[in-house]
């Protein structure tokens, strides 16, 4: 079985490699603003000797109202701190910019778990940089079915609390952590049971343990509510007998948690 550090080491969010993709897509964006200003300018030219310039300017000012929030995006993610419109550059990177990323990604032969697993950090980083600090009765641990044994008699999709703490999962650790800063835990079986966890309670804050697929979607799917996301390790393959770093857990507890 692994320990806690060997789990950390293999799962270490890879930043690196979303800054490199909004590079490139930063790159995109001045060679398709070029191409959009020199290939009309050639034909307008003959109509008025002014309209390639006025083009120029329109294209030139939209490139930069583009480049200047990829800029701001990868500062957020180097810097940790909470910039201008963090907020928004949230909602363009989920709504919008994934989808640019995933498929420059996919073209530049960036494997699809590491883009995923760069989505999750680049969410986490820009929830962070708000510095939330949410009541514990509003935040909401939530947990993938497959963390608890297979092969466990107890199942506790319905209700954590009926775990007998045997210690042979990660349950046990979760499930103190939880009682102890008097947060809400659930599991869910997929992303229909998250959303009505969701709605039923409401929480400010979700703390959401998966593999990078479901984080994915689960992080879409839920904006604008804050979700940071935490990778499941998966020693015996997926959606099988998985393990969670409690002490990962217990940090963004303590970060997001306002003291009463």
């Amino acid at each position: 079985m692994l320990d806690s550090s060997e789990l950390e080491k293999s799962f270490e969010p890879r930043k690196r490699v979303v800054i490199g993709v909004i590079g490139a897509t930063c790159l995109l964006v001045l060679i398709i603003g070029f191409l959009l200003w020199w290939v009309p300018s050639v034909g307008l030219s003959s109509i008025h000797p002014t309209l390639p310039a006025v083009l120029g300017v329109i294209v030139a000012v939209t490139s930069l109202i583009i480049l200047g929030g990829l800029s701001l995006l990868i500062l957020t993610l180097l810097l940790g701190r909470d910039l201008f419109f963090s907020q928004r550059l949230r909602g363009i990177v989920i709504k919008y910019l994934f989808s640019v990323i995933t498929a420059l990604g996919r073209l530049l032969g960036v494997d699809k778990d590491k883009l995923q697993q760069s989505f999750i950090a680049l969410n986490n980083e820009l929830v962070r940089s708000k510095k939330l600090r949410v009541p514990a009765n509003r935040v909401m641990i939530l947990l993938p079915h497959c963390v608890q044994l297979f092969d466990c008699a107890i199942k506790i999709t319905g209700d954590v609390n009926q775990c007998v703490a045997c210690g042979r999962c990660d349950i046990q650790g979760l499930a103190r952590v939880a009682k102890a800063y008097g947060v809400d835990i659930a599991v869910a079986t997929g992303g229909t049971i998250a959303r009505k966890l969701i709605v039923e309670r409401r929480p400010k804050l979700i703390l959401a343990v998966a593999c990078e697929r479901d984080l994915t979607s689960g992080i879409r799917d839920t904006y604008p509510l804050p979700v940071i996301g935490i990778h499941n390790r998966r020693p015996n393959g997926p959606c099988f007998n998985t393990r969670v770093v409690v002490e990962e857990v217990e940090q963004v507890l303590r970060e997001h948690i306002v003291s009463e």
